[in-house]
């Protein structure tokens, strides 16, 4: 079972933007966010439904037209960047799942998805 994952070098993703990667063994793509030099990890998954929902409504579109926020454009929601708690929306008091990230010696983002992993039966 794999721990961590390398998804890309920091300076691949720009200040303000949001990328989503796919990772082998997890349900649901892994959202990097960059903003004021750092990045955040989340799992693509708004809390409003058991289970969850993917939240871009296009490659990449997972933050609002201000990019202030990350947006689930199926519900409406908005969350914080840094803490993944929403803000409005259907799910208020519900938060995103954090996906632990560290910058790698060589500039790449590494995701802890030890937590996500789906096990085989």
């Amino acid at each position: 079972m794999v721990d961590a994952v390398e998804l890309c070098r920091f300076d691949e993703i720009k200040e303000g933007e949001a990328r989503g990667f796919a990772v082998e063994g997890l349900r649901r793509k892994v959202v990097v966010v960059r903003k004021n030099g750092s990045v955040y990890g989340y799992l693509d998954s708004c809390p409003h439904y058991a289970g969850g929902t993917p939240m871009a409504w296009k490659t990449n579109a997972y933050l609002d037209d201000e990019g202030g926020h990350i947006a689930c454009h199926s519900h409406g929601a908005l969350f914080e960047i840094e803490t993944g708690d929403c803000v409005l929306g259907p799910c208020l008091g519900q938060a995103l799942k954090k996906v632990p990230l560290t910058i790698a010696a060589n500039g790449t983002i590494v995701a802890d998805i030890r937590e996500y992993v789906v096990k085989a039966a």
